[in-house]
């Protein structure tokens, strides 16, 4: 470096160029400034948001190197946030994630999805998203001399194999699973396959290691996912052969979040990313997998939920708890079912932009078979008693045949508003008492007061404007203090509140991440005063006696 040594007595000299030094320096500084500032407007302006200074650790497996090396960049240049990748075999890395007592990584994608729920069984992750689909195939040279044409021939005696190690590559043990199921002269074809391996070829502990060693003619041919071979390091050179006994239902490539994350809701913005069908899902398309549907992107996605009133103490805190976890909001409308699905058929009649639902949960199956057409199939979650409410240690109500009674003042629900008030008349009218009742409406000092929603019901008799309020079990159960219950023996005295995705969500995978962290809660069903109706919990969970 070329110095600028200066007279030590010319200090007039030396003041001079101190001066300049100090002009230049100052007008270099704000130069930085006004770039950073212009950088930041234009960010501001494009609607990127950056999250600059985090960074990520995830364990990957190594056939997935390519597209996720791609999408870890575009995402450190779109919000400056470094993904630092780990590769290797899915069942290395989660054996690596189990035993490392201080691991602090954040995400685990696995070529299968065998290995990320196992994670999840041991507690080592949380959420799962699913990614595409890919299966198993047999790989030789394009220029092979040898006829390999299909798995049998891998038995041969002049053939060179090389196949994943089941015990530390995904496609190993899908193979394994596979052939186990097939067999051949009173033994299995795995069998006779890897013994061919381990007198004539080689155990690999990934499938990129498997493609490398056919690639460079070091085997005659290997099993790898029909994806390696797309990659554009192997797709010029190798050929994948299609086999029968690869044909049944494709593996799954899925991307979980560690439990030992410190930093969950950047983790799943990342796994979000990963998982868009307009950003990440992309570059897996271009690498050869087959990509799920996949979520639009938003970096703060926004989701609308309709719930019927009585769902509230339920779910309430679950989706506070989910939207400071995934970092996104869930717009929620509590109101009776009836407003609700009235709602539904403006905006999709006039406008399905403007908000219509993400998710719905209904009071009752009645209010989700009004709308139906538009959602994905329904699981029955729980079910609620409906009774009537009285004032403490009044017997003028003693069945539901006291509430025609002259004088006595009653609140139900209304019925084309929500649904206390639909299966209240439902209930009356089987024992013929809803008629009368409503005809009181009409009569000189009478009260029958109808309220649009299930939680309006309560509070009258509380402030004792009415005598009685036929309602549902967990409104009453807050002020058993005040009220008094009285059952109802009918088999109509039961509401069953379903839970449904939007056939036309563009967050359907966000959504399920909601739905079962629901579905996931059976205390809290229970401790609001509903009845748990799941036999499991989770998104395949099935009701008592029902379908999925």
């Amino acid at each position: 470096m070329m110095r600028l040594n200066l007279p030590t007595s010319c200090v007039p000299c030396r003041e001079r160029w101190s001066g300049r030094m100090n002009t230049l320096w100052g007008l270099a500084v704000a130069g930085l400034a006004i770039v950073g500032l212009s950088a930041a407007l234009l960010m501001r302006g494009s609607g990127i948001q950056t999250h600059s200074g985090e960074s990520l650790t995830a364990y990957v497996a190594a056939g997935m190197r390519g597209p996720v090396e791609q999408i870890a960049r575009d995402y450190e240049q779109e919000y400056g946030v470094h993904v630092e990748l780990q590769f290797g075999g899915s069942n290395t890395l989660l054996n690596q994630i189990q035993v490392n007592t201080f691991a602090t990584g954040d995400l685990f994608l696995a070529a299968d999805d065998f290995y990320t729920e196992k994670a999840v069984e041991l507690g080592l992750a949380r959420e799962t998203l699913p990614i595409g689909h890919q299966r198993p195939v047999v790989i030789v040279r394009k220029d092979q001399t040898k006829g390999i044409k299909s798995l049998a021939d891998l038995i041969r005696e002049d053939v060179t194999v090389a196949l994943p190690d089941p015990d530390q590559a995904a496609a190993g043990l899908a193979a394994r699973r596979a052939l186990e199921a097939i067999t051949i002269d009173e033994t299995d074809r795995w069998t006779q396959l890897s013994e061919a391996v381990t007198s004539r070829g080689v155990f690999k502990p990934t499938v990129n290691d498997v493609a490398n060693d056919v690639k460079l003619g070091a085997i005659d041919a290997g099993v790898v996912w029909d994806t390696t071979v797309a990659m554009p390091l192997y797709r010029d050179e190798l050929e994948a052969i299609n086999v029968a006994e690869f044909e049944g239902d494709p593996d799954l490539v899925s991307l979980a979040v560690l439990a030992s994350s410190q930093k969950p809701t950047e983790a799943l913005r990342f796994a979000r990313y990963v998982t868009a069908r307009d950003k990440g899902l992309q570059v897996f398309a271009d690498a050869g997998i087959r990509p799920v549907e996949g979520d639009v992107w938003a970096d703060h996605p926004q989701i609308n939920f309709y719930c019927g009133a009585v769902n509230r103490r339920v779910v309430e805190q679950i989706i506070a708890d989910f939207q400071e976890r995934e970092g996104v909001d869930v717009n929620t409308i509590y109101d009776g079912c009836g407003i609700l699905t009235s709602r539904m058929k403006t905006i999709e009649k006039q406008s399905p932009a403007l908000g219509f639902p993400d998710f719905y949960m209904a009071c009752d199956v009645y209010y989700l078979d009004n709308v139906r057409e538009w959602f994905e199939e329904a699981a029955n979650v729980s079910d609620v008693e409906i009774v009537i409410a009285v004032p403490k240690g009044s017997t003028r109500v003693q069945g539901p045949e006291d509430l025609v009674q002259p004088g006595v003042r009653v609140a139900i629900g209304q019925p084309e508003q929500c649904t206390i008030g639909a299966l209240t008349r439902r209930l009356l009218e089987q024992d013929g008492l809803y008629a009368p009742l409503i005809q009181k409406q009409s009569q000189p000092g009478e009260v029958v007061v109808e309220k649009s929603s299930s939680a309006l019901l309560v509070p009258d008799v509380i402030t004792g404007h009415v005598d009685a309020a036929v309602a549902y079990i967990t409104d009453v159960l807050a002020s058993q203090d005040q009220i008094d219950i009285i059952r109802f023996t009918s088999p109509l005295k039961l509401a069953i509140q379903p839970l449904s995705i939007a056939r036309s969500s563009d967050h359907k995978y966000l959504v399920r991440r909601l739905y079962r962290q629901i579905v996931d809660s059976p205390e809290a069903f229970e401790a609001a005063g509903f009845h748990y109706r799941l036999a499991k919990t989770g998104p395949d969970a099935t009701e008592e006696g029902g379908v999925p």
